[in-house]
C-alpha cells in the first residue's frame, strides 16, 4: 500500500445478471490488484438476478476507484461504503439503473454530512418549502435509497467475503 491512510467500506452489488457476476469479480480484482471471488446468492427482489457483499481494506479513495470500475454495467444496483479514516470522511456511492450515481460524504456513525456550503447554494437557489424538500431529498439521495431499499433488505443474512488491497 501506498503512503497514504489505509481505510475499510463494503460493495454491495444489490442485483446482477447471472452474465455480468464474472465481469463484476474481475473488475473488483482488477481495481483492488488481489483476485476476487464473491458468493453469489439469489436476489429474491429480482427474480434470475444475483447479489453479492465484499468487505475490503485498501488506500483512501479505493471506494470511489470500485465504483468507476463497476459503474461499467448500467444494468448493476450497488452501493460502495468507503469508512472514515485519519483525516478523511466517509463516502457512500449508490448507483441504480434510471437514476445513475449519487456520491455523500458519510460521518463515523454512517450519517450522511451536508456541508455547510451545500446548505448555503440550496437555500439560495429553493424558493418555497416544497422546493426546498425537494432539493434536500436530492442531497440525501432519497430516490436512491427508495429504489435500492428492496434490493438491501432481500440481502438480510448473506454471506459477506472479505477483501485487501495487494500492496
Amino acid at each position: 500500500m501506498s503512503t497514504r491512510g489505509s481505510t475499510s467500506g463494503v460493495v454491495y452489488v444489490h442485483s446482477s445478471p447471472s452474465a455480468v457476476c464474472p465481469h463484476v469479480e474481475w473488475a473488483i480484482s482488477g481495481t483492488l490488484g488481489t483476485r476476487v471471488e464473491l458468493k453469489w446468492t439469489a436476489q429474491p427482489a429480482a427474480p434470475g438476478q444475483l447479489r453479492a457483499e465484499c468487505a475490503w481494506r485498501a488506500d483512501q479513495g479505493m471506494g470511489a476507484k470500485l465504483v468507476s470500475a463497476l459503474k461499467a454495467w448500467p444494468m448493476l444496483r450497488f452501493e460502495v461504503t468507503e469508512d472514515p479514516s485519519s483525516g478523511t470522511d466517509g463516502e457512500r456511492y449508490c448507483f441504480a439503473p434510471g437514476l445513475g450515481l449519487w456520491r455523500a460524504r458519510t460521518s463515523a456513525n454512517g450519517d450522511i454530512v451536508v456541508g455547510e456550503d451545500q446548505l448555503r447554494a440550496l437555500a439560495s437557489s429553493a424558493r418555497g418549502g416544497e422546493a426546498l424538500a425537494h432539493k434536500l431529498d436530492e442531497l440525501l439521495g432519497s430516490s436512491w435509497d427508495e429504489a435500492l431499499e428492496p434490493y438491501r433488505r432481500a440481502g438480510d443474512g448473506a454471506p459477506v467475503t472479505w477483501l485487501h488491497q495487494v500492496g
